[in-house]
């Protein structure tokens, strides 16, 4: 349920509406619009049907909702969600973020090289995983607090905000003493226990689609995030599983026009996960882009022969620098703005 306030509405009224809600047993976030400002109600909307809210003073109007993924939807926040994600990036309302960086954190000379090149190349978001979540259990499990601690010195001699992979409660705090991202990765979409330790950290996180996921399942875990406090989540989609193998997964490009007219999160498209293709990376990131993404997210590797993980879906840096360049001739038309790093 939204409450809406009249405009002119003074904070003693907005402070007897919360206080009213919470009376009931629910809890409440405020939006702050250009025009108006809205509370919305979490918890059981049928429980207030009949309750008198709209003679509360200050009250404009009480609308059910009957989606239910409440603050994710755009009945709850009308515009854009803008983040800010640090060294003066953003996503969302127009500000196309482009992440890069290899698939796991293998050392820091290599690492550093990587990150050179890309940031050089335009891309100001870098990615890296310290914890790898395989299908093997023999497989490179990633370096742990080691990797993020290179990941963290490369970020800020850089000056590019980090995004790596949290796969565990357990590890939510390690992380958040690094990162200025988590991802939440497909398989664990769905980690009800994950995303609400997520959503009790101030941090941005970025959601990717399960892969046999709807687009109403990534919302309610969305949801999950956004109703234990942090407001600021990114969706992703990365591919789901289909009968065709001739990629690694089916990139659903339907989803980001989908869902920006269901939600006002932001939407990342990562083309390296959903095609497992190199050849063809750059026609699906330019395709997302067409799309309306609000960034895309490619794996990148100086010698992707020797990547401990997902080497065959890395792009070279030669090959992403050719890329952005067309990446960055495309948003221009769209009106979109890749905001800069600091040199």
């Amino acid at each position: 349920m939204i409450i809406v306030l009249k405009p002119g509405f003074t904070e003693d009224q907005l402070k007897h509406v919360t206080d009213r809600i919470e009376e009931m047993g629910f809890r409440h976030e405020v939006s702050r619009g250009e025009q108006r400002t809205l509370v919305g109600v979490i918890g059981d909307e049928a429980k207030l049907r009949n309750a008198p809210l709209k003679a509360i003073p200050g009250v404009e109007d009480v609308m059910g909702i009957l989606k239910p993924f409440k603050l994710a939807s755009r009945e709850f926040r009308q515009q854009p969600s803008i983040f800010d994600l640090g060294h003066g990036v953003k996503i969302g309302g127009g500000h196309l973020i482009l992440i890069a960086g290899p698939c796991a954190i293998e050392g820091e000379e290599i690492l550093y090289d990587i990150a050179r090149q890309v940031k050089a190349a335009g891309a100001n978001v870098l990615r890296g995983g310290a914890f790898k979540p395989r299908t093997s259990p023999y497989s490179f499990q990633g370096m742990g607090e080691e990797g993020l601690k290179l990941l963290r010195k490369v970020g800020d001699e850089l000056k590019m905000p980090i995004v790596t992979e949290v796969m565990d409660p357990r590890q939510v705090e390690l992380i958040d003493r690094y990162t200025d991202m988590f991802q939440i990765g497909a398989r664990n979409m769905q980690n009800f226990n994950l995303l609400s330790e997520v959503g009790q950290t101030k941090r941005p996180v970025l959601l990717k689609r399960g892969m046999s996921a709807s687009i109403e399942d990534l919302l309610m875990s969305a949801e999950y995030i956004l109703a234990s406090g942090n407001q600021e989540v990114i969706l992703c989609e990365r591919g789901i599983r289909s009968f065709d193998k001739s990629t690694r997964n089916l990139l659903d490009l339907a989803a980001v026009p989908n869902l920006h007219g269901l939600s006002h999160l932001p939407v990342v498209v990562d083309p390296s996960h959903a095609t497992g293709r190199p050849d063809l990376i750059p026609s699906m990131s330019l395709a997302s882009i067409a799309a309306g993404a609000d960034g895309v997210h490619i794996e990148v590797h100086s010698c992707p022969e020797k990547a401990t993980s997902d080497g065959p879906q890395a792009l070279l840096p030669k090959q992403y620098a050719e890329l952005v360049k067309q990446m960055k001739s495309l948003a221009t038309l769209m009106g979109m703005t890749i905001d800069p790093l600091p040199a």
